[in-house]
């Protein structure tokens, strides 16, 4: 098992508590990531532009693990408003092509820090080529 970090996504304020990425064997796998900065979240409350953000981050630490977007298989997302759907479609939308990965969508009461909207976690294979 190994613990992946990039320099685009801030780790976890207590690493001894959980970590951003990690890869087992020919598996990745992606905690939640969400728009949070100390100054609040990126785009205020605008459930799109976080969404935006979030998938950055996610895009960001899968190729940290040695995959593409592409190798993502699961994505678990967590909208405080499911009326925003939509918006967090079209983010997604932006990234993925083709065979989308598979995808839960749920509604939750609130996200880990305020003003929080969206909150997304991702896992998938590592290519072959990678050398994992």
């Amino acid at each position: 098992m190994t613990r992946v970090a990039h320099t685009a996504v801030a780790e976890p304020p207590r690493p001894d508590m959980f970590s951003n990425a990690r890869v087992v064997g020919d598996q990745f796998f992606l905690s939640g990531m969400h728009a949070g900065t100390p100054d609040g979240p990126v785009g205020g409350s605008d459930t799109y532009v976080q969404a935006v953000e979030a998938f950055r981050r996610v895009q960001a630490l899968t190729e940290a693990c040695g995959a593409t977007v592409d190798d993502i298989v699961v994505l678990r997302i967590y909208l405080t408003d499911i009326d925003e759907k939509a918006a967090v479609g079209r983010a997604r939308s932006a990234v993925f092509s083709g065979d989308f990965p598979c995808s839960t969508l749920v509604e939750v009461s609130r996200l880990v820090e305020p003003g929080l909207t969206v909150e997304i976690e991702a896992q998938g294979f590592l290519p072959r080529s990678s050398g994992q």
